[in-house]
């Protein structure tokens, strides 16, 4: 017999008792005993970079359906527990098109609907082309990400929801997904506390404050950020320092994206860092622009984490491909 059934037993006993001796009881409230957490288990997290769901941008969306969007990855995110990836592009039908060079709408339902149920769980929409239909499309972008299943973080109607962590217990873990945008076409897209926008991925003291109140919710925090210059192949100075500073926050791992080419990843004080994960569902550009993984990060109960690059290619524009579809796990699991 559990220990709660024996308690609530010697509480009717009692109860008895006393009432036979005409001894008057006032009521009292006692809580319930917390339930018992769940033990953790293994706990599999993968991130991509950048996905855009704009058929007019990737003319195949029209002829093969959104289903080609993951559809060369095999399954691969559904066998994880937790998938993240940048939406480059609005999520709304909303607004008009804000001066720039390149404006990305992914308004369409049917597309969310798809990459959900190829195992998409969490979109970062900070970034540098959420907002390319104004602050009315940004805001609808999270309610309809909502309303397919997908988390959306890194943006808000103002610098608190944009900050928001997307919480998850899973295996025995809370898990936190924070989003940042450390590109910005001009200062009024990040958000303030009376203004819409993205979470702010530049400036270190508001970063690390979003990282810490995720960390004191949570076991695991895990940071989407669009980060770096485009085209370079390693980090620059100051993202190194931005990623150092998170960590020390309580970031667990690190996606980062926007430099439309794959970058290393590497190990920070023992949390992994994907400083570029490149293009993946995206225009097939060049070679350079093609080249694209998944970073995947494997958490163990005794605290172990694994890491790795799953490599893979964008063969036809929209449509990345596992380089080898044998090989889904890290070195070591």
């Amino acid at each position: 017999m559990g220990t709660r059934a024996k308690w609530l037993i010697g509480v009717l006993v009692l109860g008895v008792t006393l009432a036979a001796c005409n001894v008057v009881v006032q009521p009292v409230s006692i809580p319930f005993a917390p339930s018992v957490r769940a033990p953790r288990e293994r706990l599999v997290v993968q991130g991509t970079g950048d996905v855009n769901l704009d058929p007019g941008y990737i003319s195949a969306f029209g002829s093969e359906g959104f289903g080609y969007a993951l559809g060369g990855l095999d399954g691969l995110f559904l066998g994880d527990d937790l998938t993240v990836v940048n939406l480059e592009c609005a999520a709304s039908g909303l607004g008009t098109a804000v001066p720039k060079q390149f404006n990305f709408r992914c308004d369409r339902q049917d597309a969310l609907t798809q990459i959900r149920a190829d195992g998409v769980d969490v979109a970062n929409l900070g970034n540098n082309h959420s907002g390319d239909y104004g602050k009315e499309a940004l805001v609808d972008s999270r309610a309809r990400l909502s309303s397919a299943g997908i988390a959306p973080v890194g943006v808000g109607v103002d610098a608190a929801e944009a900050a928001k962590p997307a919480l998850f217990e899973i295996n025995g873990w809370t898990v936190a997904v924070v989003g940042f945008g450390g590109v910005v076409p001009s200062p009024d897209w990040i958000a303030t506390d009376d203004r819409a926008g993205m979470g702010d991925g530049d400036t270190i003291e508001s970063m690390v404050a979003t990282v810490e109140r995720a960390d004191a919710l949570a076991d695991l925090v895990i940071v989407s950020i669009h980060w770096g210059r485009e085209l370079d192949l390693v980090p620059v100075p100051e993202d190194v320092e931005r990623a150092e500073a998170m960590i020390e926050a309580g970031a667990d791992a690190i996606f980062g994206h926007h430099q439309h080419r794959l970058q290393p990843m590497e190990t920070i004080d023992g949390v992994p860092v994907a400083w570029g994960l490149g293009n993946f569902v995206w225009p097939r550009l060049s070679v350079a622009g093609a080249d694209t993984a998944v970073a995947r990060v494997v958490f163990e109960p005794d605290g172990t984490t694994i890491s790795c690059l799953l490599d893979a290619t964008i063969i036809s524009s929209g449509h990345p491909v596992l380089d080898d579809p044998t090989t889904t796990t890290c070195p070591g699991e």
